[in-house]
């Protein structure tokens, strides 16, 4: 059995950062463990722009931001392992793991970071009816294909649903010579980043409809076309509304889902509202000396937000192999009501923060002209005027030190959006 100070499990942008950090940290002893033929994780496959304006100042393609990353392993001489697939992690901290170099391999841990990211939801997750034809894929899929492979998926394309890869697809799929029908997204709003909309669509005027979902799929051998209708509020498709859409290739961009069995098999609490681990203020799990940062902990919009989160996840991991002990005794529980689904994290013990600590979350709806209000116990301590606010967008809140030395006997925080 090997022995190290710190496992990261993952080789994406979560787990680099991490073990960039917890080297910083003074921790010799750590490898990455990662499950593809190199590091950099999903950030390989997206060759637009628009990553590292909060970490760099300056805009950078995926590649290129994570290139800074491996480049800076390679300089510390962090040791890792490709090729290989971690399969399970106990309670006791040994990650059993499998290559084709070292057959199977047990490690004994003494802090593991879980930087696993996350995986799209498929096809089989939502149910359309129709032909099991060809020509259906997940949006991350085509961009591999696209970017990677250099393949084109088809030339007449459908997307459902409008997060972030789905609008970058329409938009990359364009510029390859495709034809984009239509975006066709559920909700009332997109799921994406307002940017994305007006770069990716209104830019090359393709139509996003809102409140529609596709309700069949025809096409024997390969699609050939869907049938889109509008949805009621319960999200329902309203007959009389069917309209047909030629297509051969259908995207699917219906969300993104942590990649947390791992942390199911290591008895980990997870949020029925983000599929990700809970954790307190340190981005420790319910198992001691286990952390968890990126996409494997909640879906984050933008990369530059898992790099300083995965930061705290490397620091604190450091510390804890240092001796420091992060206890949860004396939390303090966040409630997100009102429009906001949950916060990360989700217990704060006030004597393990050191100036001051974000708080992330994710409203559960369009808000205009309102607000992001904090109280602990029962009294509104914040309360940041937004012109709006939307889920396709995390929202961060910054609780200071002195906040909490100001409620020295607060036993809960709640998060809400207010009106007024």
């Amino acid at each position: 059995m090997l022995n190290y100070d710190i496992v990261i499990i993952g080789g994406g942008p979560a787990g680099l950062a991490a073990a960039i950090k917890a080297r910083e940290e003074g921790i010799e002893n750590l490898i990455i463990l990662e499950r593809d033929n190199v590091l950099g994780g999903i950030l390989n496959q997206c060759i637009h722009n628009g990553f590292g304006l909060h970490t760099f100042k300056e805009e950078l393609t995926g590649p290129e931001y994570a290139r800074r990353f491996i480049d800076k392993v390679a300089e510390m001489k962090i040791p890792y392992k490709l090729n290989t697939m971690v399969l399970d992690v106990n309670k006791d901290k040994i990650v059993t793991a499998v290559n084709s170099e070292d057959g199977i391999i047990e490690i004994k841990a003494k802090a593991i970071v879980l930087a696993m990211g996350c995986r799209e939801r498929p096809r089989g997750a939502i149910n359309i009816p129709g032909t099991r034809a060809s020509g259906i894929y997940t949006a991350g899929a085509a961009q591999k294909f696209v970017n990677i492979d250099g393949l084109m998926p088809g030339k007449e394309v459908v997307i459902l649903g409008s997060g972030d890869i789905g609008l970058i697809m329409a938009r990359r799929m364009t510029l390859e010579g495709a034809k984009v029908n239509a975006v066709i997204e559920l909700m009332p709003y997109s799921g994406g980043l307002k940017r994305n909309i007006v770069q990716c669509l209104d830019d090359y005027n393709i139509p996003l409809k809102l409140s529609h979902t596709v309700t069949n799929i025809i096409g024997k051998d390969r699609v050939e076309g869907v049938t889109v209708a509008k949805v009621d509020e319960s999200r329902r498709p309203i007959k009389g509304t069917e309209e047909f859409i030629k297509c051969d290739t259908l995207l699917l961009s219906v969300g993104l889902v942590p990649e947390n069995e791992l942390s199911r098999n290591a008895d980990i609490e997870l949020s029925d509202i983000t599929g990700g681990p809970i954790v307190n203020e340190s981005l420790q799990t319910n198992t001691d000396g286990v952390f968890a940062c990126g996409n494997v902990l909640h879906v984050h919009d933008l990369v530059d937000y898992v790099t300083s989160e995965s930061y705290n996840a490397g620091k604190n991991a450091a510390r804890y192999i240092k001796g420091e002990t992060f206890e949860n005794k004396n939390s303090i529980e966040i409630e997100a009501t009102q429009g906001v689904r949950y916060t990360v994290p989700k217990y704060i013990a006030p004597n393990s923060i050191e100036k001051s600590i974000e708080l992330r979350f994710r409203v559960g709806q369009v808000y205009k002209d309102s607000y992001i209000s904090v109280y602990f116990d029962d009294v509104r301590e914040v309360h940041k005027n937004k012109k709006i606010l939307t889920p396709g967008e995390m929202e961060t809140v910054i609780l200071t030190k002195q906040m909490f030395e100001k409620y020295t006997n607060c036993s809960k925080i709640i998060v809400k959006i207010e009106e007024e």
